[in-house]
This record gives C-alpha cells, structure tokens and sequence, in this order.
C-alpha cells in the first residue's frame, strides 16, 4: 500500500513553508534585524475621543497676576491628529477653547500651540502638519483686579475647557470629537 503523501513531497512543503516564515520575518525587521519599535494601533477605534487622552496638570496664579496653564494630549500610536494651524482648511485642527463666563474671574489669553511635524500620507499629495505622540499646548491665564468678582489667596479655582480633535490612522479619520476637561487653578 502507497502512502496518500509521499515522503518528499511533504519534506518539500515543510521546507517551503519554513522558508516563506523565514522571509516574511525577514521583511519585518529592518537591515540590522531588528523589529520596528511602534505599537500596534488599538483596534475597535469609532471615536477621536478614545485616541487622544488629555491631562490638564494645576497650575498657581497671583492674586491679581498671570500663569500659564498646561494642556497634555498624548495621542495613541498610530495616529496622528491636525496641528493648528492645519495644512488645509478643510481638515479639522486641534484647539483648545475656553467659553469665558461673565462672572468667572479668570481670563484666557489665545492658546499657544506647538509647530506640527511634517508628514507625508499616501491620501494626500503634499505632507501635512499633523501631531503624534505627546503634545503640550499652552494657555495663558490672568487674574485681573477689574473683576468684581476677585478670589483670595489659597482660593481653588477650576477652569472648564475644551480640546476638538480630530483623529486619522494611515489611511482613514476618525469622526472629530470635542472632549470636555478642567484646569485645577489655586491663587497663591
């Protein structure tokens, strides 16, 4: 009785197996064999908001003074969202707002944000001004004495804002999402 596989037949497609393993790792790696470090990007993604986390560290301020308040936004791995300014006006830039109220005591001065790197995609024709990674944007605050309203040294103060972003991955965008947070304000 013959086997239904002859013995060299499988041994050949063991080999070519192994082989095609053997290249496929090989393509990975770059000329040294060493792995790309970047992180897969999460999958199950349908909102910009579960790309970008924000964190919004305390910042002090003079009784009747000035201070810069810090905005963190640390982007996932594989993904980018528009600088501001955006390379084109129709893309979606990331900004921080702030809606002053009447009786707030604090007031904002126009977000400044940090020069977006530039970065080509295989959508668009030219490179784009985008951010990756970890991002810092800062807000200038100020106390005024005009207010009627004038907090004490050692008052708390928590300043709402927030960021719209935009995410993309290499090939497509996220639908935008505007995430609400607080800056933590002490008057010393």
């Amino acid at each position: 009785m013959k086997p239904a596989f002859p013995f060299g037949l499988c041994l050949f497609v063991v080999v070519a197996f192994a082989t095609l393993i053997g290249c496929n790792r090989g393509a990975l790696s770059d000329a040294n064999g060493n792995r790309p470090s970047s992180s897969p990007a999460p999958v199950g993604i349908s909102s910009s908001a579960e790309v970008v986390k924000i964190t919004t560290p305390p910042v002090s301020i003079a009784a009747i003074g000035s201070a810069n308040a810090v905005v963190n936004l640390l982007i996932s791995p594989g993904f980018h969202i528009n600088a501001n300014p955006a390379t084109f006006s129709y893309l979606i830039a990331t900004e921080v707002v702030h809606s002053a109220d009447p009786d707030e005591p604090l007031v904002t001065g126009k977000p400044v944000y940090p020069a977006g790197i530039k970065k080509k995609f295989a959508f668009a024709e030219q490179p784009l001004a985008v951010y990756e990674g970890d991002v810092t944007i800062t807000l200038p605050l100020q106390l005024p004495s005009v207010n009627y309203v004038h907090p004490g040294k050692g008052a708390h103060l928590s300043l709402p804002i927030i960021v719209k972003v935009q995410a993309c991955d290499n090939e497509k965008c996220f639908p935008p999402a505007t995430v609400n947070a607080t800056i933590p304000v002490e008057v010393k």
